[in-house]
């Protein structure tokens, strides 16, 4: 099995998403010993923005379309994802590769992966919140390629300490289920 692990929060070492998606990696290599880990930090090497002349980018498709299991690190800036981890989904919604368009409308093409998104908020948001849209457009983002994809999820990081303590527990809670 080859994981994919993808981080994109700024926080570095403080960041809440970056230990789910170990606590997530560790839980995999768990099951399969020789798993092979691919890790891409969007942060210490950020893609450029989604030009029409095209990216240059072409390895990071690759490394999708390589991956068995993807995790992504999917911390909350401003109500949904960071400019990062949009810049690697331009990169992996591909027409003709993910998706194509037949007769009937948009077809995704990458059912066949297992998709665990390691989702850190500051606040609380239930789903249809008019405030939420770092969960809802992952699985339409990934919807759109064929995949539903699992959350672990961490919230009320920025509410107290006690709070920040309780959505990691409850995220790594949640990490631990996977396995199971």
């Amino acid at each position: 099995m080859t994981i994919l692990k993808i981080d994109s929060s700024i926080t570095g070492d403080a960041s809440v998403s970056r230990q789910l998606t170990a606590a997530t990696v560790d839980q995999l290599r768990g099951q399969d010993l020789g798993a092979q880990v691919v890790t891409r930090d969007l942060v210490a090497t950020p893609l450029s923005h989604l030009t029409l002349g095209g990216s240059g980018d072409a390895d990071v498709l690759d490394e999708f379309l390589a991956a068995d299991t993807i995790v992504v690190g999917a911390p909350m800036y401003n109500f949904t994802i960071s400019s990062q981890l949009k810049a690697w989904i331009d990169r992996i919604l591909v027409a003709g590769t993910t998706f194509r368009y037949g007769a009937n409308g948009p077809e995704g093409l990458a059912g066949n992966k297992r998709v665990i998104v390691a989702l850190s908020r500051g606040g609380f948001y239930e789903d249809g919140s008019a405030f939420e849209h770092a969960k809802s457009y992952l699985q339409a983002a990934f919807g759109f390629i064929g995949i539903t994809p699992e959350f672990v999820t961490a919230d009320g990081i920025a509410v107290g300490p006690e709070q920040r303590e309780a959505g990691i527990a409850n995220g790594l809670a949640e990490v631990e289920r996977l396995a199971a």
